[in-house]
């Protein structure tokens, strides 16, 4: 089987199908379940029969999908009850996670992505959460502090730091989580899901080899 197959035959069997849940219940679950902050961010709005983005670029790269505000960090919340309140207010508003609290992500190609994800559960590896996001990345989440580390133990692997588009997200850094829509290109989805037994994170080092091997592969 070719790695096209390989690829697409994770894909099918780990993103669920598109279906329409309540961003306001999702946030909440998020900080009462998961225990992660939260944070709303930009939302789309109908201009001219069009959907855009509330920040009003209409060359937005994340349409719907990114920080509402500068100071977006500052306002972002681990309480249930308080995140309900920020969804009553805007029910429609992008989920962003930030890093560098809870955890942090290693956001690769979704192709890389992919073929990592199918090679570590051959290894039997204990992976956290993975999204997959219509910008074509995918975001395992680890441990906290990996994005200091990151550049460090690719070296170590031999791997040219620059060539292998692998970008840690640490402080500062956030995550958009499903069921996010970024515009019209599609939305976020989990590529392996939170559960009970993946509350636990990885290390990045747990990750690093398989991750820099398939985005070599992918260069």
């Amino acid at each position: 089987m070719g790695v096209e197959e390989t690829i697409a035959g994770t894909e099918a069997a780990r993103v669920p199908p598109r279906r329409e849940v309540s961003l306001l219940e999702t946030a909440v679950h998020y900080a009462g379940e998961r225990h992660w902050d939260v944070v709303p961010g930009t939302w789309l709005q109908a201009t001219d029969g069009v959907q855009r983005c509330s920040c009003a670029d209409v060359f937005c790269l994340a349409p719907g999908a990114h920080p509402a505000h500068p100071d977006w960090a500052s306002q972002a919340t681990g309480s249930a009850a308080v995140a309900r309140r920020m969804w009553q207010r805007r029910p429609t508003a992008s989920i962003l996670l930030p890093t560098g609290r809870a955890f942090d992500a290693l956001s690769v190609p979704e192709c890389a992505g992919f073929l990592a994800l199918a090679r570590m559960e051959r290894m039997e590896l204990a992976l956290g959460p993975v999204t997959h996001t219509p910008d074509r990345r995918m975001q395992f989440f680890v441990l906290p502090g990996a994005a200091v580390k990151v550049r460090g133990l690719v070296r170590r692997l031999g791997w040219p730091v620059s060539l292998l588009h692998l970008a840690p997200l640490g402080d500062g850094d956030y995550v958009v989580a499903p069921p996010t829509r970024f515009g019209s290109r599609g939305v976020a989805q989990w590529a392996r899901r939170p559960a009970p037994a993946n509350r636990w994170l990885p290390d990045a080092e747990e990750l690093m080899a398989p991750l820099a091997y398939a985005c070599g592969r992918g260069r």
